[in-house]
């Protein structure tokens, strides 16, 4: 099996996670659980979204969380869908703004309000303003992979929007599973055309675990050629607007899979495995993470020599 020896992880926690809570966790809980995967050792964040309070309630706190993160060792990212988006983030002073367009009409006017073109003409005014303010923009393809109200979305779309992003100077786009309707084959085949396609340009894979795939969905495109990977801490996560949406791969158990095969990740994992236990006790519900239950895997925590990771310790046989 041949693997790279190192991938980029991008943490979107704070973003995709706390979007999909019924409730708003206060901003201090938010700056807690993000200090810890910085303390992990997690490198770029995707902080929180830039959209109406009315739309998305859970993060009405975007500028105050931005403007008392840590501005330094980290690339502090910001999600935005429009100008007015974009123009706050920035007053924020974040690093990266992610502009996320639907592969799918359907998705995109339950997701952004409106049609795919006027997105695409939105990027005509968001550019400008962050190259003037020396932020970067990372475009965000969202249903790359299938879409809940259209079925599947042919690779060729996905490939337009793509030439959008970076026809207009995209440091990098993200292919997403929003609704895991991905399979090993399907991200070995979309992997392979877009290194074909745009070779030296940046992607990242985002993907949702809503059929159980997502793992093998993430070996397969790291096997096809991808080199980095949105996670989540503790599999929290999903889109408002994909019906009965389903979390990110949990960082902890990414980190301890690459790990184990050689691959470096630049994550603590027993610091990473700690960050998601306390993420667990900020919300107050199971995680989907497996590894923040069971530990890495080491000797001494087998043995029972310190105690389990979990917040709940389970009999078994």
């Amino acid at each position: 099996m041949h693997t790279p020896d190192k991938i980029d992880i991008r943490e979107v926690s704070p973003r995709d996670g706390f979007q999909s809570l019924a409730g708003f966790i206060p901003t201090d809980h938010k700056l807690h659980i993000i200090d810890l995967l910085v303390r992990a050792g997690v490198k770029e964040i995707e902080a929180t979204s830039f959209v109406s309070p009315k739309a998305v309630p859970q993060l009405k706190d975007a500028a105050e969380l931005m403007s008392r993160l840590p501005r330094q060792d980290i690339v502090r990212a910001a999600l935005v869908a429009n100008l007015r988006g974009a123009q706050d983030a920035v007053a924020a002073g974040v690093d990266q703004l992610v502009m996320v367009i639907s592969a799918s009409e359907a998705h995109n006017r339950a997701n952004v309000r409106c049609s795919i073109a006027q997105s695409v003409k939105n990027l005509d005014a968001i550019f400008p303003v962050a190259r003037e303010n020396g932020v970067v923009v990372n475009g965000a393809i969202a249903v790359a992979f299938g879409c809940p109200y259209q079925g599947d979305v042919p690779e060729g779309d996905v490939s337009s929007l793509v030439q959008e992003f970076y026809e207009r100077g995209a440091s990098s786009v993200i292919l997403a599973d929003t609704t895991g309707m991905a399979s090993p084959r399907r991200i070995d085949g979309m992997v392979r055309t877009f290194i074909h396609g745009f070779p030296g340009c940046r992607f990242t894979l985002h993907l949702h675990n809503n059929r159980g795939t997502a793992m093998a969905n993430l070996l397969a495109g790291l096997l096809a050629g991808a080199r980095s990977f949105d996670t989540a801490l503790g599999g929290i996560g999903g889109c408002p607007n994909v019906p009965l949406a389903a979390g990110n791969l949990a960082t902890e158990d990414v980190v301890f899979m690459l790990e184990d095969m050689g691959v470096e990740t630049g994550i603590d994992l027993e610091k990473i495995i700690q960050a998601a236990v306390e993420l667990e006790k900020v919300v107050g519900f199971t995680l989907p993470g497996q590894v923040m239950k069971s530990g890495p895997r080491l000797a001494r925590v087998m043995a029972g020599l310190e105690p389990c990771y979990s917040s709940r310790r389970r009999a078994g046989r």
